[in-house]
């Protein structure tokens, strides 16, 4: 069967017809012969075993019966008339029963003559009865392609009022496959399908539409899981080694004063293991000669941006500039509060560009940017305007990047022209048909993306961890304790001020009932003021309808230590760190993700004190919720939090709508078949590594595949 053929619109198949393929175009988005194949069942129903009706039980469960109809009854008045068929076997009888259609039925069925039904089965005064029930003639049964293990495939509310049913989806599923004569293209090569056992396309495709057995319908289930994340990885990996090979870099091959003097003289800390080696793994791409595209992941507090520094140090000593770009204002003010800290000895100029950055200054930093006295600018989205010009822009890193969307990252790419002194650079963009040479790319995220997930969303960056916590950083000991707790709360709080420590407490805020969050932080607050009266304690509030110049005064307040106690929404979930804040009360905790509670415990624990994570519920808990809470209270891995995260809300949710597109998948699920993307990544890997341009004999069938991805707009309209 040639592959074009399957491009065929849905509308030319038999039993199909414009009308017919209009609704499937738009309910189900088939548009041709090859979208119908790969409209996978969701589920199936075991049509393997033909109950005899004295086996029957009271239990109403959905089976097959062969028998015969020997007459037909009307029963009831009016409205609740009804048709009784009396179906019989060898062993015994019972009902069929009709609601609706009553001439039209006893015109179509015949007396005497063998049946197969299919339906639920109830018992009702004594009698076993199936209310309309699938009928088929046991001659077209045994003759027909309808499997054992009968498929349910997706539908709408829609189809169904239009007379789509299950059962018309299988009817033209048959036709098809009677068109084709089953025959199609082979799309993974033979060494493959030897050595992990797959069977060949053609029967995968037949087997996941007509299985006979649950053996055969797992067998096809596997080949085409693995096929469609071998492909992925696959694209993922080329674009990846494509990226290497054409996107030319800025060669930093020179580790100078900047660095040196940083990092013997100033670091405030031993680096971890994990630091040195993600590290290691930055200054190899920076001398590479191909433009870096890495991400770079780490729990809270495990030090990142002295890593992400001492890159940039890397830039400055080539004679380069750098930015560090954060989703919020408050986040960057942050980055520039710790770079500044950090540099104040090195003489170096940094500067902070936010949406509030008066225009006087503004201008000053447009100037010294473009003239390159200017060094590294760390800022929001305002980086991305067009007045921004760099003289020479090497690096940048971009904080928790899936607060971007992909076309504001690449704004940041045409920010890199090359100087004059930079003559060799100059030609090598000009050859690669680009006015400049990007800049190097280091993204950052505090929200740890589990493994398996990263693979799939960022399987085209290089990908490092920092894994560890800085040395003397104790782990924050986590309890749930209930709303009747509160008093023993209170009193533990009052002990850890008298410590002279600080504590956070922290409302939920949801957009969709602000008015509700509002007052939940005002009664919350007025008890806690209640209980912690003044002079004695002093108390902070900060919330979203705060003027941010009273927002920022208030948190200053906490940040000197002349407040006891933070009261806030999730303003605080990133951008404050105060060491001696060492607990952390999040109230109905169970309203809020994992991400979110672990994010907001990751704003205690900073100083060499002992800190603390109370989260604070009601007793009605859904099991989500109940999960939600074990987690946090048994692990302070925030890899480990993330899997359990992604089990609980689906990967598209996870990295919310930038980043779901890579994650349609047709039948293969991330979470659960972890173990079978992990193969498909080792064995494109592999492909690749033996054979870059896929020019062997032995990989024709996956370039030619591959080539045919870029034709259509959906992966499986390839992969057939």
């Amino acid at each position: 069967m040639n592959i074009t053929n399957l491009q065929t619109p849905i509308n030319y198949l038999k039993g199909v017809g414009p009308n017919r393929a209009d609704l499937l175009r738009k309910e189900l988005g088939i548009h041709t012969y090859q979208d119908l194949i790969n409209l996978f069942p969701n589920r199936y129903l075991d049509r393997t075993t033909y109950y005899k009706i004295n086996q029957l039980q009271q239990n109403s469960s959905e089976l097959q019966i062969i028998g015969s109809i020997t007459a037909f009854k009307e029963v009831g008045t009016h409205r609740g008339k009804r048709l009784v068929a009396t179906f019989q076997d060898a062993t015994g009888t019972m009902d069929l029963v009709w609601f609706r259609g009553h001439k039209w039925i006893r015109e179509q069925l015949k007396l005497n003559t063998p049946y197969v039904a299919f339906g639920r089965v109830n018992w009702f005064n004594g009698t076993f009865n199936m209310p309309h029930p699938e009928l088929e003639l046991l001659e077209d049964h045994e003759k027909s392609l309808r499997s054992a293990m009968q498929p349910i495939y997706p539908s709408t509310e829609k189809l169904s009022t239009k007379g789509i049913t299950n059962k018309v989806i299988n009817k033209i599923m048959q036709t098809l496959f009677m068109e084709t004569k089953g025959k199609f293209v082979e799309t993974l090569p033979e060494f493959l399908l030897s050595e992990l056992k797959l069977i060949p396309k053609s029967d995968a495709l037949f087997n996941i539409h007509f299985p006979k057995s649950q053996n055969e319908l797992s067998k096809a289930q596997y080949r085409l899981k693995f096929e469609e994340l071998f492909y992925i990885q696959l694209q993922l990996i080329l674009k990846n080694l494509m990226h290497k090979s054409k996107i030319k870099g800025l060669s930093f091959n020179h580790v100078g004063h900047y660095f040196n003097t940083f990092y013997n003289k100033h670091l405030p800390f031993e680096l971890t293991r994990a630091q040195k080696r993600v590290l290691k793994e930055i200054r190899s791409d920076l001398g590479s000669r191909a433009q870096m595209n890495r991400l770079l992941q780490g729990d809270v507090g495990s030090g990142k941006t002295v890593v992400a520094l001492m890159a940039m140090l890397i830039a400055l000593d080539n004679g380069f500039q750098a930015c560090m770009m954060a989703p919020t204002e408050i986040l960057s003010i942050q980055h520039y509060t710790n770079l500044v800290s950090y540099c104040n000895t090195l003489n170096i100029r940094i500067k902070l560009l936010t949406g509030s950055t008066p225009a006087s200054e503004r201008k000053d930093i447009q100037e010294t940017l473009e003239n390159g006295d200017l060094q590294v600018l760390i800022g929001t989205h305002a980086l991305l305007e067009e007045k921004v010009k760099f003289k020479n822009l090497g690096l940048a890193v971009i904080d928790e990047q899936h607060r971007f969307g992909v076309a504001q990252r690449s704004k940041l790419w045409k920010k890199g022209p090359v100087s004059p002194s930079h003559a060799t650079q100059r030609e090598e963009a000009k050859q690669a048909g680009s006015p400049s040479i990007p800049p190097h790319i280091l993204v950052m995220s505090a929200t740890p993306i589990p493994r398996t997930l990263a693979m799939s969303v960022y399987g085209d960056l290089d990908i490092s961890i920092i894994d560890e916590l800085p040395p003397g950083r104790k782990p924050v000991k986590t309890v749930h304790r209930y709303d009747k707790n509160r008093l023993k709360v209170f009193r533990f709080i009052k002990d850890e001020i008298a410590k002279g420590r600080q504590i956070y407490i922290v409302y939920p805020l949801i957009q969709e009932s602000e008015a509700l969050d509002y007052k939940d932080l005002m009664d919350g607050y007025e008890s806690i003021a209640r209980d912690f009266p003044p002079p004695e304690y002093q108390i902070s509030i900060v919330h979203g309808k705060m003027k941010p110049a009273d927002k920022d005064y208030e948190m200053q307040r906490f940040t000197k230590g002349e407040t006891q106690i933070m009261v806030s929404t999730t303003v605080i979930e990133v951008g404050v760190n105060v060491p001696n804040a060492t607990v952390m009360v999040i109230e109905s905790a169970e309203r809020f993700g994992l991400s979110q509670l672990h994010q907001l415990r990751g704003r205690v624990g900073r100083g060499a004190d002992q800190s603390y994570c109370i989260l604070m519920t009601g007793h009605k808990l859904s099991n989500d919720s109940r999960t939600r809470l074990q987690t946090m209270v048994s692990t302070n891995d925030g890899f480990e939090i993330a899997e359990v995260d992604l089990k609980l809300r689906g990967p598209g949710d996870l990295m919310g709508t930038q980043q779901s597109g890579v994650l349609n998948l047709r039948i293969a699920d991330i979470v659960k078949d972890r173990d079978i993307l992990q193969t498909a990544r080792y064995y494109a890997k592999k492909v690749l590594r033996d054979d870059p341009s896929l020019s062997k004999s032995d990989h024709a069938v996956i370039l030619s595949t591959y080539r045919s991805m870029g034709k259509y707009k959906n992966i499986w309209n390839y992969i057939s």
